[in-house]
């Protein structure tokens, strides 16, 4: 086995702290977005776990209520009192799915009538970023991309090791 040189040490110690400076700011930038869309929530009157759930119709959408329920990793009768204050605060409709083996199946469909409100409430997000992506190459944001994308990736992957425990 071969020793270390103490150039090679110093080098492993930087890669150790610059490693540890990004996973820290990656834990800032969540909670920092925690707060916004808790603030934007506020906003336009939807708990937490509503506006979370309208996000992913937004995303993902139309879906089946258990879809979204699976995806957001809540039990399918509390996705009924979301998608029922959700639908009351004209987020969202439920449609009857006429595809469906089943009759009673909806699909819910985010409405955009509302839209405007959450563009306006992030209007200020979205600036800041445009400011920030400017200051950077598009080699540099593809690198930004990806490296996004794969930790997207890689959260999801440990999301789904701890739902399946």
């Amino acid at each position: 086995m071969r020793s270390t040189t103490p150039e090679e040490a110093d080098v492993a110690r930087h890669r150790r702290r610059v490693v540890a400076a990004v996973k820290e700011s990656l834990r800032e930038l969540s909670i920092q977005l925690s707060l916004l869309n808790r603030q934007v929530g506020a906003h336009i009157d939807l708990k937490d776990v509503d506006f979370y759930c309208l996000d992913l119709i937004n995303r993902l959408g139309p879906l089946s209520p258990s879809t979204l329920a699976r995806r957001a990793g809540l039990h399918p009768a509390t996705m009924t009192g979301i998608l029922d204050r959700l639908q009351r605060g004209g987020w969202v409709t439920r449609e009857r799915d006429p595809d469906a083996a089943d009759r009673r199946a909806v699909t819910v469909r985010a409405l955009r009538l509302r839209n405007s409100e959450l563009f306006h409430l992030y209007a200020g997000m979205n600036t800041a970023m445009d400011d920030i992506c400017a200051g950077y190459n598009d080699t540099e944001l593809k690198l930004l991309a990806d490296f996004l994308q794969r930790t997207t990736e890689a959260g999801k992957i440990a999301t789904d090791e701890l739902a399946s425990d």
